[in-house]
């Protein structure tokens, strides 16, 4: 059994949800990596032909609000001051060209572990998910199956209804058991 460099947990709670895509922040990258937060940020800006848009982006003051309120990142006197980045799977895939060090390689390779972990949980959910319309769509469908035939018992077993019987006085005549002729 190998001995992780950072547990799982660490790495996943890292793992934040921005544009519709799973990334890290800066302060956490240099937190893991063992730098500070200024000096990874130093390392993509020498080196900004390889971190595209794609790779790391600033987040806006409404997103650096969210995580704010969400998880928690700095609040103020004594944080931040400036907007964190965020770095996608592949932005954290190129810091490990950029950061040389034997700790940065084994930090890269758990977080790479982890990405590649959360995205089968992901699949698995996704396929429980799927599994779950499939019978609530079956389920529905004996549903319906079963009030019909709960329906068709009821007509089955209740009783007719006989004709009310009006109020007041009525004549009845009964019909002549002869036939008057017409002259033609």
């Amino acid at each position: 059994m190998r001995k992780e460099v950072i547990p799982f947990e660490r790495v996943a709670h890292a793992i934040h949800l921005l544009r519709g895509q799973k990334v890290m922040l800066d302060s956490d990258l240099g937190y893991l990596y063992g730098v500070t937060t200024g000096n990874l940020n130093k390392a993509v800006r020498r080196n900004v032909d390889r971190f595209p848009e794609d790779f790391v982006f600033q987040l806006t003051a409404e997103e650096t609000q969210d995580l704010i309120f969400q998880s928690g990142i700095s609040k103020g006197r004594g944080g931040r001051r400036h907007r964190p980045y965020a770095f996608t799977e592949q932005g954290i895939a190129m810091l490990s060209s950029v950061l040389n060090s034997v700790r940065a390689v084994k930090v890269n390779i758990a977080i790479m572990r982890a990405f590649v972990r959360l995205r089968r949980m992901l699949d698995t959910n996704r396929e429980l998910a799927e599994k779950f319309v499939e019978l609530e769509r079956r389920v529905g469908k004996h549903d319906e199956e079963i009030v019909a035939i709960l329906e068709a018992i009821r007509q089955l077993t209740a009783p007719p209804e006989n004709p009310r019987r009006e109020i007041g006085f009525h004549v009845r005549e009964k019909t002549p058991r002869y036939r008057a002729r017409t002259r033609a």
